[in-house]
């Protein structure tokens, strides 16, 4: 199973690394996670140089495509050089998108006419993309999910397992990150979001 965390150049930590961290607790039963991009390092929001795992090419052909967000994504966003290097398939990928990664999605004509779920920043852009932004932390639709706020890509990666791996397999990874002493609350919580969209 092979994912591709899309992280571009002033990217938010929180959506590439917990979603990274989250994902890779299903390692054991093969899943190749890989932090995706578009050069051979970037550098996040607040100054964190990370190599690429994978390049940007790596999403065309991986189970599971994740778009986080970041600082420069309405540039992004205009950038032919940079999306026209993504060739993604909704009918054989599960595509998410974590705030305004959204709206690269909708720039890549990937919502087509579905709401959507992004953060308070970039909402009026997604909106004048011709999206309708919902008020809500998560929604997903066939193989397309999108979350609005850095700490629900925890939904996204709940969605995911349960989606491929199945209920229990998603219990397990979230138990594992939930502070202590919120364990079952966490879990219970995590799963009442994403179950309507499994």
């Amino acid at each position: 199973m092979d994912i591709a965390i899309l992280t571009f150049e002033g990217f938010n930590e929180l959506d590439s690394f917990i979603a990274l961290g989250i994902l890779n607790r299903m390692k054991e039963a093969g899943w190749n996670v890989q932090i995706t991009c578009p050069s051979e390092y970037v550098t996040s929001m607040n100054g964190v140089k990370v190599a690429a795992q994978q390049p940007l090419e790596f999403a065309n052909s991986a189970d599971v495509v994740l778009v986080g967000s970041g600082i420069y994504t309405r540039d992004i966003a205009k950038d032919s050089n940079i999306l026209g290097r993504l060739n993604l398939q909704p009918n054989k990928q599960l595509i998410c998108s974590q705030c305004s990664g959204t709206l690269l999605l909708s720039v890549l004509g990937l919502l087509a006419g579905r709401p959507a779920c992004t953060d308070l920043t970039t909402k009026p852009w997604v909106v004048e993309s011709g999206i309708e932004v919902l008020n809500q932390a998560f929604f997903a639709q066939g193989n397309i999910a999108t979350a609005g706020g850095c700490l629900s890509s925890q939904y996204l990666a709940t969605w995911i397992i349960a989606r491929l791996a199945g209920k229990e397999a998603a219990e397990s990874a979230i138990n594992y990150v939930a502070p202590v002493g919120e364990k079952e609350s966490t879990v219970e919580h995590s799963l009442a979001v994403v179950s309507p969209y499994i």
